[in-house]
């Protein structure tokens, strides 16, 4: 079945075929690295890494483009109030961006270009545009005269003659029309600059994307992503630029990611509710955090709760006592290799991610796989489970893995997992495993004893802490009470 994308230029879904056969060329916009990373920009990073997963693990060669702005008005801003050198800054949060990701499992991009890496880049760019009059020099800014691009707005769709100049640019009387957009800023005191033909200065934002996408994917490449906002003006003015400056298409399919509210509200300053990945992180597995931000087809608004976190926190937990179960049921089995014809599961898997990356689909898939592989092991727990069932349970483990592989999750081993989901929470809840280990040695004590009063007692105590007791033949195990 062929891949089809809601491609936001046409409006519609269309079928997917690259440029280059078995090849495909992405461009992703990264962060402006001048403060942390939140939930949302994690939803974009997540949503287009399993993108580029799928892609792969259907044939394709993928070249994954995703920058970082480390030059910019805000980065220059916040470099000042705290008094640090602005490439510092830069760097400080380049590095703190590779931490997060990292840790949700993200794949590194193909490149990561920098715009300070690509300055010449983008003084060819902004010369070839200057060379054919659609921009023009005031007082060493170089501007991009919308008016000589005729295909202004497809993108969004907006017509200039309807836009409200001020609504999301900035008005500045030395446009010819309040639309044009920078290129090149001048150089002012005390901030970094570099050399250039109409004088010293640095790049515009919009102009580095076309600059850096065409260096590393040519000047017309598959897709170019990123979020709802960046539509307009961002992705827009990219357009004009690049098909200006190169006379030809420049992004065969636009793909971007819906926005992530927090409790059912939009994401502010104003109303302090940023929810920043490395705090996140501390709460919750780095799967749980994926399992959420692909629990909505991409393209859908998502809402980001105590409660949503704590279903795909319960969700992955599912998974991982399923896999478990599995290795328990084949340990010392040899089981032959899984052929593509017995994985219905991975057929299910593809014909939802085909339809426009829809991963909530795609999940729904695994728990159907989960719910069959616990029905078999159910019917069979009475006795020895027979081989062709062994068969099927370790086909179906493979399934999970592979669509997990796509999306990010159930990489672990089961015993890795619940391990760093027991310390998690025992952290979390200030809970010390020394103090939990100690009072089931009290209560074993009191048991041999025929203490039932105190045994019992013990057994409360730790209830009240959210401590399950287990008490099996080969002694009592714990869990935290989810």
């Amino acid at each position: 079945m062929p891949i089809s994308i809601y491609n936001t230029l046409a409006r519609k879904k269309e079928l997917f075929q690259a440029i280059e056969p078995e090849k495909v060329r992405m461009y992703v916009c990264g962060p402006t690295v001048y403060d942390s990373c939140h939930i949302g920009h994690a939803r974009s990073v997540v949503v287009f890494d399993v993108i580029s997963r799928y892609l792969k693990a259907q044939g394709y060669d993928v070249v994954y483009v995703r920058n970082f702005t480390d030059i910019d008005d805000k980065i220059i801003r916040r470099a000042t109030e705290i008094g640090m050198d602005p490439k510092a800054l830069a760097d400080k949060y380049i590095a703190e961006f590779h931490r997060d990701m990292d840790a949700l499992h993200v794949e590194r991009a193909s490149f990561e270009p920098r715009v300070t890496e690509h300055i010449d880049d983008v003084i060819k760019l902004v010369e070839k545009l200057l060379a054919k009059k659609v921009a023009y020099i005031v007082d060493g800014d170089v501007f991009f005269a919308v008016e000589t691009f005729d295909a202004y707005g497809k993108l969004s769709n907006r017509r200039l003659e309807d836009m409200d100049p001020g609504a999301r640019v900035d008005v500045d009387p030395r446009k010819r029309n309040p639309f044009d957009f920078i290129l090149w800023k001048s150089a002012k005191p005390g901030e970094p600059s570099w050399t250039s033909p109409w004088g010293k200065g640095r790049p515009g934002w919009h102009i580095e994307c076309s600059a850096m996408s065409a260096r590393y994917l040519g000047k017309t490449f598959d897709i170019h992503g990123g979020g709802r906002d960046l539509i307009f003006p961002h992705h827009e003015n990219e357009i004009a630029q690049s098909e200006a400056g190169h006379d030809r298409a420049f992004v065969r399919y636009w793909i971007h990611n819906g926005f992530v509210n927090i409790d059912k509200e939009k994401m502010s300053k104003s109303l302090g509710n940023f929810r920043m990945i490395k705090d996140v992180i501390q709460q919750y597995h780095p799967e749980a955090i994926r399992l959420f931000l692909l629990s909505k087809q991409y393209r859908k608004p998502i809402d980001f709760s105590q409660a949503s976190m704590e279903a795909s926190r319960a969700a992955l937990d599912r998974i991982y006592v399923l896999l478990l179960r599995i290795d328990e049921a084949i340990a010392g089995t040899e089981i032959p290799a899984m052929v593509p014809e017995d994985m219905p599961f991975w057929k299910s898997f593809c014909q939802a991610m085909d339809d426009d990356f829809n991963t909530a689909n795609g999940i729904a898939v695994i728990f159907n796989a989960v719910r069959h592989a616990n029905r078999l092991m159910d019917e069979n727990e009475t006795g020895t489970i027979p081989r062709n069932v062994l068969i099927s349970l370790s086909t179906v483990k493979g399934e999970i893995l592979r669509m997990g592989s796509v999306l990010g999750i159930g990489g672990d081993e089961p015993d890795t997992y619940f391990h760093a989901q027991r310390e998690s929470v025992l952290a979390q809840e200030a809970i010390d495993a020394n103090v939990i280990e100690k009072l089931i040695a009290d209560r074993e004590r009191a048991r041999q004893e025929k203490d039932w009063e105190r045994a019992d007692q013990i057994r409360k105590q730790l209830a009240s802490m959210n401590i399950v007791l287990k008490d099996q033949p080969d002694g009592t195990h714990w869990e935290i009470k989810s």
